[in-house]
């Protein structure tokens, strides 16, 4: 069984390296400046263009740009290209913005929360009411059918980790 250690030393090494860049531009001359926003975050990876479109089109960019704070399990381009052809087309016209809102909103979980913290957990509540189950095992960490492949990527008002797969309430 992997351990909570071996799982955030894996992915700190993973987290680290995509967040040298961000983390040099939080300097400026006269002090830190301001760090982005999750959907500033995402907006600044092209790995995440789906999610970010996805987010526009059910009018959430706004809510996940305020105070928060929110863990957001993201979803890559990848994982988007994982769901039958025509879905993700399908979700962002606007005959379907609720239903993108419904599965969006359940790729959130109220408050920060870490690596450390989603390996001791067997299940979270996610924005939308529904819940989440975390399962560890030797292969990673699964949100739902969702692999964990990156943690702790910070933002001002939350914390993002990447999965490999669309989760859907109710699948």
């Amino acid at each position: 069984m992997i351990t909570a250690t071996r799982f955030l030393s894996i992915f700190a090494v993973c987290a680290s390296l995509l967040g040298a860049g961000a983390a040099s531009a939080d300097h400026h001359n006269e002090g830190e400046m301001k760090k982005p926003n999750i959907v500033e975050v995402a907006a600044g990876n092209d790995d995440f263009s789906t999610l970010v479109a996805a987010v526009q089109a059910a009018g959430l960019a706004d809510v996940l740009s305020g105070k928060g704070p929110f863990t957001v399990f993201a979803p890559t381009n990848a994982a988007f290209a994982k769901l039958p052809a025509g879905t993700v087309e399908s979700l962002l016209e606007p005959a379907n913005k609720q239903k993108l809102v419904d599965i969006l909103t359940y790729h959130v979980v109220a408050g920060k929360v870490y690596a450390k913290d989603v390996v001791e957990l067997t299940e979270a509540t996610t924005v939308n009411g529904a819940n989440v189950s975390i399962t560890v095992t030797d292969a990673g960490v699964q949100i739902d059918n969702a692999t964990v492949v990156t943690t702790d990527i910070e933002a001002s008002n939350g914390i993002i980790h990447v999965i490999d797969t669309v989760i859907l309430p109710g699948a």
